[in-house]
């Protein structure tokens, strides 16, 4: 029996297309027959090419984890079918989009087309969500159509709290099957940084502009979370990068959940006032203060 092609790569079979990506190029560079002489290398590299081209595929991904080493077979054998026979429900390519996200195109390869397989085939699709949609929850929906007629929609339940790689499940919007029970659409969340938001595991990171006088002097400034506004101190003598974390204005989650870090980002204004420049060139002549002193 060939060898898994995930432990080929070293990776689960939960991971996602940047772990695949990550992994084989780490194998490649490791086994490639023009760096590594070792007997067995070539093959090695042959066999970590052949996973990265069936995993990175979306389709070619489904057919082997639903059929395993055998699934180019029951592809072909699907494909002759197709020919001979006219399209069925299980056999249409679907567009699946929603709420200003980009569509999601897959080929339904086998549900409905072997009747011995019973219920329908699951579809899988990713869906990208901000940072704040992720924190609020809320509810998306979308439109599941054929290019060949016909189209339904389906409302899909964001919790708050949402992490990236999340599954949710649309029961009976897969495959149709064969003994009538539809397979399940197994959208993936993917929580997209925005330019206000970066998260990080259940913490979120912003930027927090100051001005240098409330850097130098220090000040109470609000926040924007996705949450809504919390006021944070911001201690004198604070620098463009320093952290400031406030305990529990991160992503909800059972039990403790995640903080935010807002860091201080100190903005020069671009124009002085006459009275302004006179008393930045006060400040300078009377300071000793050298920012370079030491880096």
């Amino acid at each position: 029996m060939a060898e898994d092609l995930y432990s080929v790569l070293g990776v689960s079979r939960s991971a996602d297309q940047k772990e695949i990506r990550r992994a084989y190029r780490e194998k490649a560079r490791k086994f490639h027959p023009d760096v590594n002489k070792t007997p067995g290398a070539e093959d090695t590299f042959k066999r970590i090419s052949e996973a990265h081209d069936v995993l990175s595929d979306p389709e070619t991904r489904a057919q082997y984890d639903r059929f395993g080493e055998n699934f180019r077979q029951y592809a072909a054998a699907d494909a002759a079918r197709s020919s001979e026979q006219p399209r069925r429900s299980g056999g249409t390519r679907y567009t699946w989009s929603g709420g200003g996200a980009q569509s999601v195109n897959w080929e339904d390869l086998f549900g409905g087309g072997f009747g011995g397989f019973g219920r329908g085939a699951d579809h899988t699709a990713e869906l990208e969500i901000t940072v704040e949609e992720a924190y609020r929850g809320g509810r998306r929906t979308v439109q599941v159509a054929s290019p060949y007629g016909g189209a339904q929609e389906y409302t899909i339940d964001i919790p708050a709290g949402a992490v990236d790689g999340q599954r949710l499940r649309i029961a009976g919007a897969g495959g149709a099957g064969a003994d009538g029970q539809d397979g399940d659409l197994l959208v993936t969340l993917r929580v997209k940084d925005s330019k206000r938001y970066r998260l990080s595991g259940a913490d979120i990171e912003t930027d927090l502009p100051i001005s240098p006088w409330e850097a130098a002097l220090g000040a109470d400034v609000s926040v924007p979370t996705p949450g809504g506004p919390v006021t944070v101190h911001v201690p004198p003598g604070s620098s463009t990068g320093r952290r400031l974390r406030l305990r529990g204005q991160g992503m909800p989650r059972r039990g403790q959940p995640g903080d935010l870090y807002a860091r201080v980002k100190v903005v020069v204004p671009r124009t002085l006032s006459k009275k302004e420049k006179e008393l930045f060139e006060q400040l300078r002549d009377v300071s000793s203060f050298d920012a370079r002193r030491g880096s």
